[in-house]
């Protein structure tokens, strides 16, 4: 790891205090990064080309890693479709037009999974990004951060612009979000199993059959293989950052209850959706190109989460 390479660049890091972002941001300060711009949305509607200005006016950063996303789970998507689609591909396209007519070095843009089509072949290959349209729920979401690829790709090809495309897979962790109204499904059920647990109900709901398949990254292995390809990686094609496995979600919730000590019952609404009905990366492209394996075993990831949250509530 050259400690040279992060000492002599400027980074923004949009989203940094957020959750992948506070660790990306950590992990950098330990490789000897010493100038990391954290523009927080209070300061800085991403969304208007003012604003962009203004922060790289403020950053005069080398490199750019774009982290900054409105997302949520399947409930969220369903209530504000049109929020995530213009939101977020305003966000990406002002910020990668704006650091091209500055010159910036390099910009590492962050996709979602949501982008694949809503059948690819498993495990999903960066081949398959465009052989479909992606799940209904999501698409608004996986389409606006897609174009951020088409982007990059197009102004390499014109302008020389170094803008990479990473996919991580779904992330979980401590400091992830536990508001039931826009939580991912690891830390919805986290809670309701912890709660149930302590006020001692016989069950909990959970959506969809429980027949939908998910792979789950530790955020600190998904920050890991961020920086990694930072460093690295300098090329158009798309790489996904995940951890190779699949779990169903029947079977996340019977093991979330059990490392939760939750001893009820798990009810599934059927009236609610299952999302995409399967996902498992393909991440053999991460570790050809810049040597990116997850660590973080799933159980032990969860254990630390559950913990987390038992003492940050």
């Amino acid at each position: 790891m050259s400690e040279g390479f992060w000492a002599r660049h400027r980074f923004c890091v949009t989203g940094g205090a957020g959750f992948l972002g506070s660790s990306l941001v950590d992990k950098l300060r330990q490789r000897g990064a010493r100038q990391i711009f954290v523009p927080r949305s209070a300061d800085y509607d991403l969304t208007q080309t003012d604003a962009v200005r203004r922060m790289y006016e403020d950053a005069q950063p080398d490199i750019v890693i774009h982290l900054s996303a409105v997302v949520g789970g399947i409930g969220a998507n369903r209530e504000r479709p049109g929020e995530f689609f213009y939101k977020n591909l305003m966000m990406g396209i002002t910020l990668i037009e704006e650091a091209r007519l500055r010159g910036v070095e390099k910009f590492v843009a962050i996709g979602t999974i949501c982008a694949y089509p809503k059948y690819t072949p498993v495990p999903f290959k960066e081949e398959d990004l465009w052989n479909g349209y992606p799940e209904e729920t999501n698409a608004p979401y996986g389409l606006a951060k897609k174009m951020l690829l088409v982007q990059c790709q197009a102004y390499r090809q014109q302008y020389g612009f170094n803008g990479i495309f990473l996919l991580p897979v779904n992330l979980y962790g401590p400091g992830d979000n536990f508001d039931p109204r826009t939580s991912h499904v690891v830390p919805a059920l986290i809670r309701k199993c912890v709660e149930a647990r302590e006020e001692g109900r016989d069950h909990i709901v959970a959506w969809g059959t429980g027949k939908a398949s998910r792979e789950f990254i530790y955020v600190d292995d998904a920050a890991e293989g961020i920086l990694l390809a930072t460093e690295h990686y300098d090329k158009p094609e798309p790489v996904n950052i995940g951890a190779g496995f699949e779990i169903t979600v029947r079977e996340l919730a019977e093991l979330i209850a059990r490392l939760a000590g939750f001893k009820g019952q798990i009810r599934w609404d059927t009236s609610k959706p299952d999302g995409q009905p399967r996902r498992r990366l393909d991440t053999s492209r991460a570790e050809k190109e810049f040597g990116f394996r997850s660590q973080v075993p799933f159980e032990e990831g969860l254990r630390r989460t559950i913990e987390w949250y038992e003492g940050h509530r």
